[in-house]
């Protein structure tokens, strides 16, 4: 009588980067020629551990050089603890433990919680990855998501039909040091969804659907990234991770020529020591000349391939793409097209960035960022303000919208002419800009108007340096009009019920003599006047 191992199959389907358009990464698919064994292995934690143990032996049957994600229901892994099938298989098959990640999935109602934690711990003590999977779709309470601290997320696809849960659950992950992915992508549109939402991974049909054959090659449309997916201080590196080609330590140049000769993709070898800590970087071109060169062969085939590489250059998953170019920068002027090894808190491997990759992005988001600024001011236009608005709103903090243009601006160009008036509109812009501080933001729209976005502490001095400046043009004095409205978690929605809100207190701004400042609260009727006196004025600015 046949096993039931006999008639479970495995497919594979990758795990696409949305931002280098590689595959990071393979999950692998039990799937039943007969029979609900997945339902059965959802009950008996014994079975699920020996379905990720045969997962495991299907990928190294496939010589796949690639990470692998392995599912394990949450139940299995709270009671099973240690996976010890799992730990055995990969040990096996020659991968190591931080070359796995565990996708943990429900349901995770009457899971004893602190049963699953604690084999969360042990396995990532060993090295294992975790993933938290079905969030959004199943029933993973989010105390216990915070909890498991897991290294990935991955998000239903039908949840990029509500953007804001999506930002909400990005910004979580930025907290927990964790990446986003999404999963069941089947449209170019979702894929945009996901880019924009601020996703750095996706899987899906749109890329490539599972098969028995593990694939390389995947379909990735030409997306931008989407505004929030790099923050200011510069993109993670973590956007930018390609999977490592690593051999241990003692590997000899003929088996890193057999890999690399075998394997055309890969731009460099890290040798590694038995805790996954990189010790030597061999690259691909130089490697290869040393090999093909006069002897070469006969030389080095059977010599410890460190010889004939060099120190790794290294940055932690914490790092920034602009941190990566200072590495690269220090070094050898003849290693610039090195891989930079990315590790983890423990020192160890997790993958590679390549220089081309970051130029790439980078070179985007300033070209991005360029035809966003204003002519005149050099300043970020309306869009870069109003979306940083919707990152404060979907992060939950409290924030002060400030409006600001210079009084009766058209009698001063005509008055002064328009010379006089762009130097004006010039100095305000610097004067803001030198009075920003932290994680203000100036904006300047177009005409006389300006946009700033601060911490509501921090205003306070920024209104006080420009309101008390002496302004003029021409030769004639000039004063400037502020409106603020503060928005608590809340109290708006978007960008555009915050612009709505603070309209009405610009008229009341305008409405005031001399230097005026009015504050307002979104959602709460009312203002207050913090400078200007009540009188209204015949004309408005």
């Amino acid at each position: 009588m046949p096993s039931w191992t006999d008639t479970v199959r495995f497919a594979f389907q990758p795990v696409v980067n949305l931002t280098t358009g590689g595959v990071a990464a393979l999950e692998i698919l039990a799937r039943p020629e007969s029979g609900d064994i997945l339902a059965q292995a959802r009950r008996d934690p014994e079975l699920d551990g020996r379905l990720a143990a045969l997962a495991i032996r299907a990928a190294a049957r496939r010589e796949t050089m690639l990470p692998l994600h392995v599912n394990v229901f949450a139940g299995t892994l709270a009671d099973l603890g240690q996976l010890a099938a799992l730990r055995d298989a990969v040990r096996e098959a020659g991968r190591l433990p931080w070359e796995v990640t565990i996708d943990i999935g429900p349901p995770y109602t009457h899971v004893p919680h602190q049963s699953l934690l604690e084999a969360v711990s042990t396995v990532r003590g060993e090295g294992f990855r975790i993933c938290a999977d079905g969030v959004g779709d199943g029933d993973a309470p989010l105390r216990l998501l915070t909890d498991l601290a897991p290294e990935l997320v991955k998000l239903d696809a039908s949840l990029l039909t509500r953007p804001a849960a999506v930002r909400a659950m990005r910004t979580l992950c930025e907290q927990l040091g964790a990446l986003l992915s999404v999963e069941g992508v089947e449209t170019e549109l979702q894929c945009a969804a996901a880019v924009s939402a601020g996703a750095q991974l996706a899987q899906g049909e749109l890329f490539a659907p599972p098969a028995r054959l593990p694939v390389a090659d995947v379909y990735v449309p030409a997306l931008s990234p989407g505004v929030a997916a790099a923050p200011r201080s510069g993109p993670s590196v973590r956007q930018f991770v390609r999977p490592a080609a690593l051999l241990p330590a003692t590997a000899s140049a003929g088996q890193v020529r057999a890999l690399l000769t075998g394997s055309p993709d890969v731009s460099g070898v890290l040798l590694v020591d038995p805790s996954g800590i990189p010790v030597r970087s061999v690259h691909r071109s130089r490697f290869l000349l040393s090999m093909s060169g006069p002897y070469g062969h006969a030389l080095y085939a059977d010599r410890p391939a460190a010889k004939l590489g060099d120190p790794p250059r290294t940055v932690g998953v914490d790092a920034t793409a602009w941190e990566v170019l200072d590495v690269v920068a220090d070094g050898e002027r003849d290693r610039t097209s090195d891989d930079v090894a990315v590790v983890d808190h423990y020192g160890r491997c997790v993958g590679v960035v390549r220089l081309a990759d970051l130029v790439r992005a980078l070179s985007e988001s300033r070209v991005e960022e360029a035809a966003g600024l204003n002519p005149l001011t050099r300043l970020p236009g309306s869009d870069a303000i109003t979306g940083e608005v919707d990152r404060r709103i979907a992060d939950g903090l409290t924030f002060a919208l400030t409006w600001l243009d210079v009084d009766h601006f058209k009698q001063v160009n005509d008055g002064a002419g328009f010379a006089a008036g762009d130097e004006l509109i010039r100095a305000v812009g610097r004067t803001l800009q030198h009075a920003a501080s932290g994680t203000t933001r100036v904006g300047h729209i177009g005409g006389d108007d300006f946009l700033v976005l601060a911490d509501p502490e921090t205003l306070g001095p920024l209104a006080g340096t420009v309101l008390d400046a002496p302004w003029s043009a021409g030769g004639r004095p000039v004063t400037l009009s502020l409106a603020t409205v503060l928005c608590a978690p809340g109290s708006v929605t978007d960008h555009r019920q915050a612009a709505a809100c603070l309209a009405p207190l610009k008229q009341a701004a305008k409405a005031l003599s001399g230097a005026s400042w009015v504050l307002g609260r979104a959602g709460l009727p009312g203002h207050e006047v913090l400078r200007g006196s009540g009188a209204e004025r015949a004309q408005a600015g």
